[in-house]
């Protein structure tokens, strides 16, 4: 089992659902950084459940507890290892689904590989153990920002209520403002609606987080097998509930001309700085590339969209079969989120920070 992300800045985790902890060790992360505590608690308050009415009803305080690899304020270099108690576990109400597999859940792969399972709250392969992402992408967040480099996610869609892809048209400031996490107030209201009528008929809904990630300088990724966008994008897929993933214009690309897709070059308009070789820097007019050209950043804006899947857990009774592979029905219980999305724009931020900063690592660009 693959439990550890990342090449030289690394996230390896531990726990389940409805065990004692979730915890991780990140390895990697340079030393002198500046580690705010209570920034990285922030981050896990933006994950944690039962926020609104339109999340899980469970009640976690998710607190962190740092154990290693950081001094007076600051990473050593060493690694630094973390643990978040679990303290609002309802395990009975799963023990309906002790014997048989629930439908569109890891239940039955698990199983059919391992010859086992944890079935209360689907155990390791429950969404809480994301908990141990945002721990790890809080504290790459910490050291990207000393490089002047931002990650920002938000909702752009639930089921059709979308807004713009520009994401240059919406003040991103205000994404905290509301509970679906959507920069546009109007919007967010609607989406909100729906998702507190879906919840109510025992349902649930899907829909896209849009990310931004500013200041990252061009080299980064590799032309062959380690393109950026291809490791942004196992970074997305690998989160719970993800079923797409796209940069730039994406699959919208298709619908023009070469002559209208292309980013063309322009001066940065001063004394041009030269990369590792004798290229200048420059900027391009448009960014229909989302900030990656063959593979590698270019220096512009990095965006991209991830598409959420409805939660598999509905309130309502499905047919199903048991460990025998025999028919029955399921009625779910417990306390389920009715909408991934704003529980899941701090986790793809903290994937996407993950992946920046292994990528400026392992391309020997940046000093601390």
């Amino acid at each position: 089992m693959r439990n550890t992300f990342g090449t030289l800045f690394t996230l390896t985790t531990f726990g389940e659902s409805h065990g004692p902890a979730v915890g991780g060790v990140v390895d990697g992360m340079p030393a002198g950084i500046e580690v705010d505590v209570d920034f990285i608690q922030h981050e896990l308050d933006r994950r944690r459940p039962g926020q609104s009415r339109i999340t899980t009803d469970r009640q976690e305080q998710d607190r962190v507890e740092l154990l290693s690899g950081v001094f007076e304020g600051k990473s050593t270099g060493a690694p630094i290892g973390f643990v978040v108690n679990n303290q609002n576990q309802h395990s009975q109400d799963y023990e309906n689904m002790r014997s048989l597999f629930r439908p569109s859940h890891a239940d039955y792969t698990y199983y059919y590989k391992y010859g086992i399972r944890d079935h209360r709250g689907g155990g390791r392969s429950s969404a809480r153990i994301t908990i141990a992402r945002c721990v790890g992408g809080a504290l790459a967040k910490l050291a990207l920002r000393q490089l002047g480099v931002s990650v920002q996610a938000y909702t752009s869609q639930v089921a059709d209520i979308a807004l713009e892809k520009d994401y240059r048209r919406y003040d991103l400031a205000k994404t905290e403002l509301n509970n679906v996490r959507c920069p546009d107030e109007e919007v967010a209201a609607r989406m909100e609606e729906l998702i507190a009528r879906v919840k109510a008929e025992g349902d649930t809904v899907g829909g896209i987080i849009t990310c931004v990630v500013k200041g990252c300088p061009p080299g980064l990724g590799e032309p062959e097998f380690g393109k950026l966008h291809a490791q942004l994008g196992a970074a997305m897929l690998g989160i719970n509930a993800a079923k797409g993933f796209e940069y730039g214009d994406g699959f919208d690309s298709i619908l023009t001309r070469g002559s209208q897709q292309n980013d063309r070059f322009v001066p940065l308009g001063h004394a041009a700085e030269k990369g590792n070789g004798t290229a200048p820097r420059l900027k391009t007019s448009t960014n229909h590339s989302g900030g990656i050209q063959g593979g590698i950043s270019n220096g512009q804006d990095i965006w991209f969209r991830v598409a959420f899947k409805p939660v598999a857990t509905i309130l309502q009774e499905q047919p199903t079969v048991d460990l025998q592979g025999l028919p029955t029905s399921l009625k779910a219980r417990g306390r389920h989120d009715p909408c991934v999305l704003p529980r899941a724009v701090p986790i793809v931020e903290a994937m996407a920070a993950m992946t920046i900063l292994d990528a400026l690592l392992v391309n020997k660009s940046v000093k601390m």
